[in-house]
């Protein structure tokens, strides 16, 4: 493909961010108990982990600032203070953003934060990760968000691969120096005037380490960007581009300066540097060993004549580029094309409600003319499968999650968007779905053999299924892994089964445990099944059991044994809609506080 500049505009005129930070110390505490967000801490200060210990220093407009030290030195932390990532009221000291204390809020949407590990769609392409992030992030129209991308392509180096898929750990993708490219296109791609990076390097071999470094340090002079980024073993090539160095030790700053100053104290301090090995590298071998009073923390003259930078409104409320339906159009768009490139959940869900069906259908073949006992298994049997279905997309709804924080931290977009965005994209596949399974299994099962029990069939089916949906999509985003949730899904689902009302009557169900039979969402789609057939004007007279040419008993007696009638149906399927409702309100909530917590 090729690519050509479409416009050049984006970076014109763009107000210019300093960050300072003073007397900057940071600390946790232990954690001794954790369930995927949620987290329990010890209270006791002494117990305290110091992480940051009275850090000072100052990132500029135009310049690269490489903040480097040993392992554990308080390096990805010291960037997330830096970047608001970590909020200020949780710091002791304070950060600065154009000599005023940090609006986090407002500083994520001029900001752009690239984390360590690269949270990307697998089996969306570059160019539409890109154009994707483009819509959501920039104003106007589409055209505008394609020159963008455009730029993105040519500046980043990535034309050749615009149109290959980004690639995971089961689908082939482009190469990491190329996934790393797209990870900073990603947050590039609203033009933000500061650019935070993790690890930018980590992974990739030297040449595509100085490639990458040498595309940010001309985005830092052409464009007048602040760009931080932390650093473990630069090369000689990549030393020369990093206009300032921060060297942490045991989340203390011993340097703070250019790469010709750092040199300077630790020849003061009486070391011989090695011509084989960089200055940036040997420092951090002897950083236990640096003498404080020769490499002291320096801190710039606060009287030295300063660009002036534009203030920040303290004031600032968080403004989204889009409306709310346009926002759930694209991320609909998106999430649908990444349900179809998933074949395990979308294919393998197709085909399964076909084969499934067609098992049910010939395995309880013509039960009307067996006992009773039969077709209520098959009801049960069939409930039970179509709410265990949809935890195939756990996977799917947890690695979603990650990438959706990382979104809305920025702005991208409302939470409410998506939940609504997401629940609207399974409707027809669901749908398909249910469609599959019920016409298979009411025809070979030989149920009532009219159109009217056949559509409430089916909708039946179709509402389990977004039941069970909804369900998965809320247990995503409470655990922090894939095993994990699909154990909570099994146990809530085998839990629901035994309150169903079919392995235990509920006369029989203790008083105190009754709420479970309320909550259980295998009672409801049971119940209407049963109403469904052996109710109505049609089912109440059926017979369900013959002796010696007599009816002994009626689909009417049936219900009237069961504790049902006609009414429950409706009531029945009201709850499934409040289910599903619910449960996708209840995740709705989730992603809002761990929205909060993340700010806070």
């Amino acid at each position: 493909m090729v690519c050509q500049v479409q416009s050049a505009d984006f970076c014109n005129l763009k107000t210019q961010y300093k960050i300072n930070a003073k007397s900057v110390s940071y600390g946790i505490f232990p954690t001794y108990l954790k369930f995927g967000w949620l987290r329990q801490h010890k209270v006791n200060p002494i117990l305290k982990k110091q992480i940051l210990r009275d850090v000072n220093c100052e990132v500029t407009p135009g310049e690269i600032t490489a903040i480097a030290g040993p392992s554990g030195a308080g390096k990805t932390t010291l960037i997330e203070v830096l970047g608001g990532v970590i909020p200020p009221c949780r710091l002791s000291g304070e950060v600065l953003v154009n000599d005023r204390p940090m609006n986090t809020t407002f500083f994520r949407r001029v900001s752009g934060y690239v984390t360590q590990e690269d949270l990307l769609f697998p089996l969306l392409t570059v160019e539409e990760t890109l154009l994707y992030s483009a819509r959501l992030r920039l104003p106007g129209r589409l055209d505008k968000s394609k020159a963008r991308v455009q730029d993105l392509l040519v500046e980043l180096g990535l034309c050749n691969v615009s149109g290959e898929r980004i690639g995971g750990d089961n689908h082939r993708g482009i190469s990491g120096g190329e996934k790393r490219r797209v990870s900073i296109g990603v947050d590039l791609v609203h033009d933000p005037s500061v650019l935070l990076m993790d690890e930018p390097t980590s992974g990739l071999d030297s040449g595509a380490a100085l490639q990458l470094i040498s595309m940010l340090h001309s985005m830092a002079k052409n464009h007048h960007k602040t760009i931080v980024l932390t650093i473990h073993q630069p090369g000689f090539r990549i030393l020369e581009l990093f206009d300032k160095i921060v060297l942490l030790a045991n989340g203390t700053m011993v340097h703070h300066g250019s790469l010709n100053s750092l040199e300077h104290k630790l020849k003061s301090a009486g070391h011989d540097i090695p011509r084989q090995v960089n200055v940036l590298e040997f420092s951090i071998d002897v950083i236990e060993t640096l003498i404080p009073d020769v490499m002291e923390t320096v801190i710039p003259d606060m009287n030295e004549p300063k660009p002036q930078f534009s203030g920040i409104n303290q004031d600032y409320h968080l403004q989204y580029v889009n409306c709310l339906p346009i926002e759930i159009a694209i991320l609909s768009e998106r999430f649908m094309y990444n349900i179809f490139r998933t074949k395990q959940l979308f294919i393998g869900s197709i085909l399964q409600g076909l084969l499934v069906g067609l098992l049910f259908g010939m395995l309880f073949k013509d039960i009307n003319r067996s006992h009773t006992q039969t077709q209520i298994g098959f009801f049960a049997s069939s409930v039970g499968y179509l709410l265990y279905t949809s935890s195939q997309a756990i996977p799917i709804f947890f690695n979603e999650c990650r990438i959706l924080m990382r979104e809305i931290s920025t702005g991208a977009y409302r939470i409410s968007s998506y939940t609504i965005a997401n629940t609207l994209v399974f409707l027809p596949i669901l749908f398909i779905v249910a469609l599959l399974f019920a016409i298979p299994t009411y025809l070979l099962v030989g149920l009532r053999a009219d159109l009217d029990g056949f559509f409430l069939y089916l909708l039946i089916v179709w509402l389990t299924l977004l039941m069970s949906n909804s369900c998965v999509s809320l247990f995503s985003v409470l655990v922090s892994n894939f095993m994990m949730g699909v154990s909570s899904v099994a146990i809530l689902m085998g839990t629901f089964s035994l309150f169903s009302g079919f392995f235990i009557v509920n006369e029989d169900i203790p008083k105190y445990l009754m709420f479970m039979h309320h909550l259980s969402l295998v009672r409801y789609p049971f119940e209407s099944l049963l109403l469904n057939e052996f109710g109505g004007s049609k089912g109440r007279w059926r017979c369900l059991q013959r002796s010696d040419g007599g009816c002994l008993v009626s689909g009417e007696e049936f219900l009237k044994n069961e504790n049902l009638k006609d009414v429950q149906k409706w009531y029945n399927l009201g709850m499934m809609v409040v289910f599903i409702i619910g449960y996708r309100f209840l995740s709705f909530m989730v992603l809002c506080y761990r929205s909060y917590r993340s700010r806070n």
